[in-house]
């Protein structure tokens, strides 16, 4: 049995490639209007991290469901891992183009490490290889699309200067992790549904959202990252309303059971 209640693949009310294209072209497009446009709207950074977080965590549902178990977080880690090396290296070469050079890189990362995690290590998952690309490409997205929150550019002097070097890469690297890796953690079992899976993603990737507009104050000024929260925050309310529906209507019951009884109450 998998971890996702099936013996293989996991079920889907929404295709891999619609998911991927969303997550690819979202992400893509967030980053560049994040770049390009004025300061203020640098939230479209935070709306392509989004995209690619919702891409990553679904990929993360679809290899997770042939039962990794306990590898649930760390393929969520490893995302991270590869993003951050793909991100770097593709800012620091490509220029106006380095999100896509950083996308290409992270997905060459990933087809070696999950050819790897296959043909050397013996997993024997028939999507490793392609969901580690998917899961590469996303967690490149999501850094990419934080960072730009954050230092209101892709530039990769603008990254360096107000991303990593004064640490707040570290704060993308956990919270774009737990957008990908949490949300099938939260919802595995054999009920385990797509829409609410990714609901969870969504409401997780609003979080960094705010996280990073609340660091983009000491850059960008308190309106830009006043913006930042808010549109964070207002989608962190749709989602978890979204999610809230979905536990009802998958819920066999959902009752309120008060508080905890005391220890003098059970006696």
């Amino acid at each position: 049995m998998s971890a996702g209640g099936s013996g293989g693949g996991a079920t889907a009310a929404y295709p891999p490639q619609t998911i991927m294209a969303i997550g690819a072209i979202g992400g893509l497009a967030g980053i560049y209007l994040g770049h390009f446009m004025p300061p203020a709207f640098s939230f479209f950074g935070g709306l392509g991290a989004i995209c690619a977080i919702v891409w990553g965590a679904d990929a993360v549902r679809r290899v997770a469901s042939y039962g990794l178990g306990t590898g649930v977080p760390s393929i969520g880690m490893i995302s991270l891992g590869m993003g951050i090396v793909a991100a770097l290296f593709g800012l620091s070469v490509g220029g106006v183009a380095g999100p896509i050079v950083s996308f290409i890189a992270a997905a060459i990362i990933g087809a070696v490490i999950g050819v790897l995690a296959n043909k050397v290590i013996g997993m024997g998952i028939p999507i490793m290889e392609q969901a580690m690309v998917e899961i590469a490409g996303a967690g490149t997205l999501a850094i990419i699309g934080l960072s730009v929150v954050i230092a209101g550019s892709f530039n990769y002097a603008d990254v360096v200067q107000y991303v990593v070097a004064n640490g707040y890469i570290a704060l993308i690297f956990i919270i774009g992790g737990m957008g990908i890796l949490h949300p099938f953690n939260a919802n595995l079992g054999p009920d385990e549904k797509q829409d609410r899976t990714l609901s969870v993603a969504v409401e997780k990737a609003a979080i960094a959202l705010v996280i990073t507009g609340f660091a983009s104050s000491l850059h960008e000024g308190l309106m830009s990252a006043g913006l930042n929260i808010a549109v964070g925050l207002v989608i962190w309310a749709w989602a978890f309303m979204k999610y809230y529906g979905f536990i009802k209507r998958d819920a066999h019951a959902v009752v309120g059971t008060g508080l905890l009884p005391s220890a003098e109450e059970l006696q």
